[in-house]
């Protein structure tokens, strides 16, 4: 009986004991705390990496979207070109094609929509993409009405929109995704951002004016709108003008 009451308090004397040990080997506690040291550290680079990469592509898409938005001249497929390939500069991805996929790394829209004021909806304009994601179309702005704000009537805005497919280096929860950005723009030297070879709006009633679109130009044919009562036609050379001048 003496022999097992003494087992507990033995127990006791050598924990103790070993709690107030100092001494020890240097190389088995730095194999003990190398790999744990290792992997956060591994942990941090990844997360600090990825909001880094979301704050260059959120920047990248700023860049575009107000160099878009200063244009007074019509953008074309070989400006949206240069876009795609400014995107890849600034966030140092490959612009081209995996050539064992067929996929991009990174992608990049741009649209131009209007707003009505009167259904308080967006019409899209036009949109031009680059990458393996289409271009929208009118049918898509529903989704996009939540997002964007209320404007004056007739106003536009420039949405750009880009996508970064992230790989993280290290295996550390944290599996492949993809980094999207989003953002608007009002266009700034001038009311509207066009594609080249769209009609302007202002134009004087020719049957033959591009685009194909005549609800703002006045037109004697406009037969793609509503405004049988002319309410919807701005004309630049009469809107200042009174009612009874």
């Amino acid at each position: 009986m003496e022999a097992d009451d003494m087992r507990p308090a033995r127990l006791k004397s050598r924990l103790r004991r070993f709690a107030q040990e100092t001494e020890g080997y240097v190389t088995l506690e730095v194999a003990i705390m190398i790999p744990a040291l290792f992997v956060l550290f591994a942990a941090a680079w990844v997360y600090f990496d990825v909001i880094r990469q979301q704050a260059i592509n959120q920047k990248a898409n700023y860049a575009i979207g107000d160099m878009i938005s200063r244009e007074t001249d019509p953008v074309n497929s070989t400006y949206m070109d240069n876009a795609y390939r400014l995107l890849g500069l600034l966030t140092r991805n490959v612009v081209t094609p995996d050539p064992a996929t067929g996929l991009h790394s990174s992608d990049l829209r741009v649209s131009v929509a209007e707003y009505n004021a009167n259904n308080q909806t967006y019409k899209l304009i036009w949109s031009a993409a680059r990458g393996d994601y289409p271009e929208l179309t009118n049918g898509d702005m529903d989704d996009y009405l939540s997002r964007l704000p209320v404007l004056m009537n007739k106003a536009q805005l420039v949405i750009v929109e880009t996508w970064e497919d992230y790989h993280p280096i290290f295996r550390v929860g944290l599996d492949a995704f993809e980094i999207r950005t989003y953002s608007f723009t009002h266009p700034r030297y001038a009311s509207q951002v066009l594609w080249e070879g769209q009609n302007n709006g202002w134009g004087n009633g020719d049957q033959d004016a591009p685009g194909n679109s005549l609800c703002n130009n006045n037109a004697e044919n406009a037969t793609d709108c509503t405004n049988e009562d002319g309410t919807n036609n701005v004309e630049p050379n009469k809107k200042n003008r009174s009612h009874g001048g």
